[in-house]
């Protein structure tokens, strides 16, 4: 696993107990470029109508402040992408 890939599930880890504790979670799939991480949203999270914000407010904003060199972060089994 590479620095920037055990940067980028430390950042996760932070924040999966959130959502857990409302039945969803997710799974970091790749890093790419350096600068981009693609994510599944699992459970309630793939599903649930406020998984833009989760994705957004949440998930991406932890990364970023964790991560400042990763720019986009998408989730791949979803119609939600962010830049």
């Amino acid at each position: 696993m590479s620095d920037l890939t055990k940067r980028v599930e430390d950042a996760l880890e932070q924040i999966r107990p959130y959502l857990q504790a409302d039945g969803g979670n997710v799974s970091l799939i790749e890093v790419v470029g350096g600068d981009t991480v693609k994510l599944e949203l699992l459970g309630a999270c793939k599903s649930c109508s406020m998984s833009m914000m989760t994705l957004k407010a949440g998930i991406e904003e932890t990364i970023k402040r964790a991560v400042p060199e990763i720019k986009n972060v998408e989730a791949v089994n979803s119609t939600i992408a962010t830049t």
